[in-house]
């Protein structure tokens, strides 16, 4: 890929620009390989990245697990709208329905509604069961297969116990046996008793562009977001999961890890994004659909506290890009990289987000309202006129990134149910939101970065 030399050094600006002290950049095209390394693994120690550094891929590990599960589909021992009690009798949540019709599907495409609601099941190779166990009384954030509301770990957690019971082993065992292996990997774990650390990257955060990055102070995510966050990989791994998808489910070595149906399953099972502006339009079976110019494109995005990871996949191109990092997770850094590299090959790139429409009357009262689910609490309020959005903050996130308690963005409309929310400081960016589902001549739920949030007042 000579014709990608010239990108390298600009790559280099963008990431020093945006304060990331180390990344490996992928692409895969037309079965050509090209991987760069930049920057650092540590800023502590300066040892610098190597394209066979190991980052941690956060939420792309739900492309993984999604994969994986596929493979249970394919061999008869799962169907995708079978109620999850099917295959463990045990399960149920709060609402009886949910626990009797809840199917596989929606746990996949996000569209559940289950709560968060699982306490601490603690870092043992029984994480999953006790999950399981702990969301009897889990409430339902909308009713069961009514809407996308993203589970960071839930939904994950309850596909990797069913393949623990189907397989009778961890569920980081399931997948080095089932992709890992096969797929002839040997740089990817999903437990990080496992990882090399002499490879690893370290994470970091960025205060203030004054400071500049600082080690992380949390290396690793709790396990129970294993399933859904934990696996750890190499910008080649990464490239080689692309690959099975692109390929209608062969890996660069040739093995069959799923069949042609069963990707075509993963990439045409949708459900509308409400907010579908800040990943995508579609979510499917353990990837997002984005619409970039009239091209269909595959993905999943990732961050741990400290690290990020962003995979592309374009089949009209037979192109897939990957960026795996080790600082903020920035929208504009990975954006300008690719758009750098898709510019160069000549083919479509990334949309913009869409403007605001000044000329958009609203009646503030359809929307002023708190959304709240735990942890996380939005209120809505209208300001002369202006409709605002006010974020209160964890204190432990506030604590850690000297950040104020309650950051506060205007909501300017796009249209009637989508906003834009412009950033209030350098290391913010624009955002988007949806708030919608008018009942009574009031909104009833806030989706943001992919996550759904009920009214509660």
């Amino acid at each position: 890929m000579s014709a990608l030399a010239q990108v390298r050094p600009r790559i280099a600006e963008i990431l020093a620009r945006y304060q990331t002290p180390g990344a490996t950049v992928g692409i895969l095209h037309r079965g050509e390989l090209t991987e760069l390394a930049y920057g650092v693994k540590d800023i502590t120690t300066g040892e610098p990245v190597a394209s066979d550094t190991v980052f941690q891929c956060g939420s792309l590990t739900k492309s993984w697990t999604a994969l994986a599960f596929m493979q249970l589909v394919d061999e008869g021992e799962v169907a995708l709208d079978e109620p999850v009690r099917s295959y463990l009798p045990e399960f149920r949540v709060a609402d009886p329905a949910v626990s009797a019709q809840v199917t596989s599907r929606q746990l996949l495409n996000h569209t559940s509604g289950i709560e968060e609601s699982f306490g601490d099941p603690g870092d043992d190779d029984d994480v999953y069961e006790r999950m399981v166990e702990a969301v009897a009384d889990a409430p339902q954030v909308s009713p069961f297969g009514s809407v996308h509301g993203y589970s960071a770990a839930l939904g994950y957690a309850i596909l990797a116990r069913i393949m623990e019971v189907i397989d009778g082993k961890p569920w980081h065992r399931i997948m080095a046996e089932r992709l890992f292996t096969p797929m002839g990997i040997t740089d990817t774990h999903a437990w990080r008793e496992e990882v090399d650390t002499a490879r690893a990257a370290r994470g970091h955060l960025i205060r203030s562009l004054g400071e500049g990055p600082i080690p992380t102070p949390v290396d690793d995510l709790p396990r129970a977001f294993g399933a859904g966050g934990a696996i750890t990989s190499t910008i080649r791994d990464v490239l080689a999961l692309a690959h099975v998808y692109l390929h209608a489910g062969l890996a660069p070595n040739g093995q069959r890890i799923v069949s042609a149906a069963a990707i075509r399953e993963m990439t045409t099972s949708r459900v509308p994004i409400p907010d579908p502006y800040t990943l995508g339009r579609e979510w499917a079976l353990g990837l997002v659909v984005a619409d970039w110019h009239g091209h269909t494109v595959y993905g999943h995005d990732g961050s741990t506290i400290g690290q990020n990871a962003r995979l592309r996949i374009l089949p009209d191109d037979d192109l897939a890009l990957a960026l795996l990092s080790n600082g903020d997770p920035r929208e504009g850094r990975h954006t300008e990289i690719f758009n750098l590299i898709l510019e160069q090959l000549g083919t479509v790139t990334i949309p913009p987000l869409p403007t605001p429409d000044p000329s958009i009357v609203l009646d503030p009262a359809r929307y002023v309202g708190v959304f709240e689910r735990p942890g996380t609490r939005f209120e809505v309020t209208a300001e002369q006129g202006t409709l605002q959005l006010h974020l209160e903050v964890d204190s432990m996130q506030a604590a850690i990134m000297g950040t104020p308690d309650r950051i506060t963005h205007d909501l300017l409309p796009i249209d009637d149910t989508h906003f834009l929310m412009p950033p209030n400081t350098l290391l913010e960016e624009a955002q988007t939101a949806a708030i919608f589902g008018f009942r009574d001549g009031r909104a009833h739920y806030l989706h943001t970065n992919a996550r759904l949030h009920p009214r509660r007042s």
